[in-house]
């Protein structure tokens, strides 16, 4: 099944940083959506998760928040 990852970040985001860093040496294709840059995209996240915090991980409609790597490799199979 493919899955269809997006990442909502900002640019000052270390967290953010690793979690793409990690997608990326995992071969693992995403989109990724600058929240501090992007009012839509802002409130995106905040309507899926009631909060402002980066990054907001969303695969298939599954949400993660923050860099929690054991989660993300077992949604993604990895």
């Amino acid at each position: 099944m493919i899955k269809d990852v997006k990442i909502y970040t900002t640019s000052s985001c270390g967290y953010c940083k690793m979690v793409k860093d990690f997608l990326k040496k995992n071969n693992i294709e995403y989109t990724e959506f600058n929240v501090g840059m992007d009012a839509v995209k802002r409130n995106e996240i905040l309507e899926k998760t009631g909060q402002m915090g980066v990054p907001v991980i969303d695969i298939n409609g599954e949400i993660v928040i923050g860099f929690d790597k054991e989660r993300l490799s077992k949604i993604l199979g990895i």
